[in-house]
């Protein structure tokens, strides 16, 4: 099984488009955007109990950033929950450039991508009922 989706925030002036691929054991996906949509960093999240106890889920990262980019800061968190929401592997490669971003802008940035992985995890969790 595989399954493509593809989302992309609504602000004016602020393009942000994830790209993912969903097969029967993970997730790949692009979270790309801005004025360069590039490659800035690589995280791969796989999940795992957590070592708390319970029967809640953790995960482990390894996570490459390109040098000179921060999409790490970004990218590890966002891959992290949807390896614990969804408990399945989880790469994920952020890549977003806004020239001379504000500490506005890059909070702004922020909750977009947080909203567009939010809504991913909705989609894939209540799937539409296929219509006959």
């Amino acid at each position: 099984m595989i399954k493509t989706m593809d989302l992309r925030s609504d602000k004016p002036g602020l393009q942000i488009r994830i790209l993912a691929t969903r097969t029967t054991d993970g997730v790949v996906m692009q979270l790309l955007g801005g004025d360069k949509p590039h490659i800035g960093a690589t995280v791969i999240s796989h999940p795992r109990p957590s070592l708390t106890g319970g029967s809640g889920i953790s995960c482990n990262s390894i996570v490459i950033p390109e040098l000179g980019h921060k999409e790490d800061q970004l990218a590890k968190p966002l891959a992290e929950k949807i390896a614990t929401t969804l408990n399945c592997t989880v790469v994920l490669v952020a890549g977003i450039h806004v020239d001379q971003a504000s500490a506005e802008e890059i909070e702004n940035i922020i909750k977009t991508c947080t909203h567009l992985v939010d809504k991913f995890i909705y989609l894939h969790l209540n799937p539409a009922t296929p219509t006959a």
